[in-house]
C-alpha cells in the first residue's frame, strides 16, 4: 500500500523535527544558563570593585585603605567571625586592594602601572585553584525566609 509508506515517511520526518526541536531547546537553555552566570559574575565584579574603590578612596593612608578594603570584602560576604581560611582569603585580596589604591592615587613612581583587573583575575585564579570553586560562589547565599508576623 503506497499511502502507508508515504505516511511512514511523514511520521519519520515529524519525529526527526521533534527531536531537532528538543535538542535545540536544550542547547538554548544551556546557553541561556551560561550567559546568565556570566552576567551575574560580571555584575558581582563591578559591584565589588565599585565598593572597594569607594572604601579605598575614603582612606587617609595605605594602612587605612588596606583595612577598609579587607573590611569591605568581609562585610559583603557577611563574615563577622574570622577563621584561618577567611584570613587567608582576605590576605590574598590585599593585592587587589593595593592595585585599586595605586590606580586611585595615581602613583607615578611605580615600576609597573596599576592593574586592578589583573590583580582581581590573579586572586580569582588563586581562589579557584585553592578552593576548587569560583570565588563568586561565595556570593550565592540563600536568604532564609522570615515569617511574616502581623500584629
Amino acid at each position: 500500500m503506497p499511502a502507508a509508506a508515504f505516511l511512514a515517511d511523514l511520521a519519520r520526518a515529524a519525529s526527526a523535527a521533534a527531536e531537532a526541536e528538543t535538542e535545540f531547546r536544550r542547547s538554548v537553555g544551556a546557553r541561556i544558563a551560561a550567559l546568565e552566570q556570566e552576567r551575574a559574575v560580571a555584575f558581582r565584579r563591578l559591584n565589588l570593585m565599585r565598593g572597594l574603590s569607594e572604601a579605598v578612596g575614603q582612606a587617609d593612608d595605605e594602612a587605612a585603605a588596606l583595612g577598609a578594603g579587607r573590611a569591605m570584602l568581609a562585610g559583603r560576604l557577611g563574615w563577622q567571625a574570622m577563621s584561618e581560611a577567611r584570613e587567608e582569603v582576605l590576605g590574598r585580596f590585599t593585592a587587589v586592594v593595593r592595585a585599586v589604591l595605586a590606580l586611585d592615587r595615581g602613583e607615578p613612581d611605580r615600576e609597573e602601572p596599576a592593574d586592578p583587573a589583573g590583580a582581581l583575575a590573579a586572586f580569582e585564579a588563586w581562589y579557584a585553584a585553592s578552593r576548587g570553586t569560583p570565588f563568586w560562589r561565595l556570593f550565592d547565599t540563600a536568604m532564609p525566609e522570615t515569617p511574616l508576623v502581623d500584629f
